[in-house]
């Protein structure tokens, strides 16, 4: 599992820091592993069809003992239900062991979820939910045409006191007024034992089914207890090692975090079991890169052959403890916003409000960094501003207009605009790729990706509907330039439509999170269309992007 490089890379100097794994450019030492890592996918003919739905792999370059440069490979999860072969490196722990308890508890679980669905699929409890349902209809029914029967009857005794009352010689005497009550208070009482009776009819058949029932929920309830308990007995099989020589079980690790337990499959990623093996064996790591091979995911955005980060919901709690003893690039993001000048650009500005023209690489709100953002540089410009002045945002690395408030009752009359979708949005982007339509629309429901952040997903379920409006502008060297008219708001809404297969399939240029890293990316907010909140004009700005 040690790899000597089959090309030679004595000519390339090594890094004077270790890889910081969320945010990186593959060092030199990588990118040759990689590809040999890459050659050796594609002389796989067994695994073939596995590989082309897609899989993270990762690559560690290490240091020996005696000074050799070498390199270790890893996948994410299972590869060909195995998580053990020859040419990567072993899990932290074989949860696939025959013998061990995890496929033990997990044999007595599966037969757990035998019996729930011999249960479930039972023809006599299907027969009797039938008849249940049948009878609670036809009780439903028959109660309902009493009821009516019953104020049918309620109206006609109103309309004979309605008239007595109108006309002398109407008049109700006693004894009808008694045969009056008498009748309601029978047809109350009557109604009253229709009612019981079709309970006592139901009841019987009722108890059946709850009883039953009741076996699967209990068996359900011990799924979920024993399931539970043998994710926590697993992930404390997890001893994780990092550069110090000191050991930390999942369970440890992740008890530092906000949601205290691991999520599952967590420890299973490439990067965790690469820096595992140069632990376990004393190699040094120098540097990390890790790719994904095949298609994308429905849900996610994944590039054949591009490098991604490492994830943040289950590696970065792992990673922070992994790392600790080795000295570790900075955050290159961290180095961007640090860097960014405080200059910014007024492109309109009157006594309510401006529009500024944001650069690409500044925070439109401060986040948890010390660096400029708009609201930072405004606040610093309208210091008597009495308004939150942020009226919308722009992802950091997109450029174009943003609107600031300097009162509150701007700041209010202008989110409601953006809230009702009055306001007017025109972005322009260069595409990866050729879009083949003139204009169209997409639609793509989006949320967060819980185990990735930022990154958003695709989700016919839990994501909140988006739609893009777009026009092509040119077209020329495998790059199309678009307009995007966005009608929803949601976050990396452009970019997740550009980018997704079932989008334009085409990811926005420089675009690290969903396409591949340039020097930029090459999104911009062009135009914006409102109405001023004190004079009531239509206010239209644009500011055009500068590639």
């Amino acid at each position: 599992m040690l790899h000597p490089f089959h090309t030679s890379v004595t000519d390339i100097p090594l890094p004077e820091k270790f890889t910081y794994p969320f945010c990186y450019t593959p060092h030199p030492l990588c990118i040759a592993a990689v590809k040999e890592v890459q050659d050796y996918l594609g002389r796989q003919d067994r695994w073939k069809e596995e590989l082309a739905q897609g899989k993270m792999f990762g690559v560690l370059v290490v240091e020996t003992d005696k000074g050799e440069i070498r390199y270790l490979a890893a996948f994410s999860g299972i590869l060909a239900g195995k998580n053990v072969h020859p040419f990567f490196v072993p899990p932290v722990y074989d949860l696939l062991q025959p013998q061990g308890f995890f496929k033990t508890e997990e044999e007595q679980i599966s037969q757990i979820n035998v019996r729930i669905r011999q249960l479930e699929e039972d023809e006599a409890y299907r027969r009797r939910i039938e008849q249940l349902t049948a009878l609670q209809q036809t009780a439903r029914t028959s109660l309902e045409e009493a009821r009516l029967q019953m104020k049918a009857a309620k109206e006609r005794r109103e309309e004979r006191r309605r008239q007595a009352a109108l006309s002398p010689d109407c008049r109700i005497t006693p004894e009808e007024e008694s045969t009056l009550i008498r009748e309601s208070q029978f047809q109350k009482a009557e109604y009253k034992r229709m009612e019981r009776a079709w309970k006592e009819r139901i009841a019987p058949l009722q108890q059946t089914v709850s009883t039953h029932e009741a076996g699967i929920q209990a068996l359900k309830a011990e799924r979920k207890v024993r399931s539970a308990a043998l994710q926590q007995k697993l992930f404390g099989q997890f001893k994780m090692l990092n550069h110090l020589g000191e050991v930390k079980t999942l369970c440890d690790i992740f008890e530092q975090t906000v949601h205290k337990t691991p999520p599952a499959g967590t420890g299973e990623c490439a990067a965790p079991k690469l820096l595992q093996q140069a632990y376990l064996h004393g190699w040094k790591p120098i540097a990390m890169a890790e790719f994904w091979w095949g298609e994308s995911p429905k849900t996610e955005i994944r590039h054949h052959g591009h490098y991604y980060p490492a994830c943040k919901g289950k590696c970065e709690p792992i990673l922070r403890h992994m790392l600790q003893g080795l000295e570790v690039d900075e955050n290159p993001m961290l180095k961007e916003l640090q860097s960014n000048k405080k200059e910014l650009e007024i492109i309109y500005e009157d006594e309510w409000l401006a529009v500024v023209n944001k650069p690409a690489g500044m925070l439109s709100v401060p986040g948890k960094e010390d660096a400029a953002s708009v609201y930072s540089v405004v606040r610093e410009r309208y210091p008597d501003a009495d308004g939150p002045l942020i009226v919308h945002r722009l992802d950091m690395a997109t450029s174009g207009l943003l609107v600031v408030a300097k009162t509150k009752q701007v700041h209010q009359n202008l989110q409601a605009q953006f809230k009702n979708r009055s306001v007017q949005k025109r972005y322009i982007a260069l595409l990866q790729g050729m879009v083949s339509q003139d204009t169209g629309t997409v639609e793509l429901p989006l949320c967060p990706n819980p185990l990735d952040r930022p990154r958003q997903m695709v989700h016919a379920e839990y994501g909140k509907p988006a739609v893009t409006d777009f026009e092509v502008l040119k077209r020329g060297d495998n790059r199309t330039r678009i307009a995007f008219y966005p009608r929803t708001g949601r976050t990396h809404q452009l970019r997740v439509h550009a980018a997704h297969p079932l989008g334009l399939h085409c990811p926005i240029i420089g675009d690290e999170l969903y396409g591949k890293k340039a020097e930029r990316l090459y999104l911009h907010a062009e135009t914006l269309e409102f109405t001023h909140p004190i004079t009531g004009k239509q206010v239209r700005i644009s500011r055009k992007a500068d590639f």
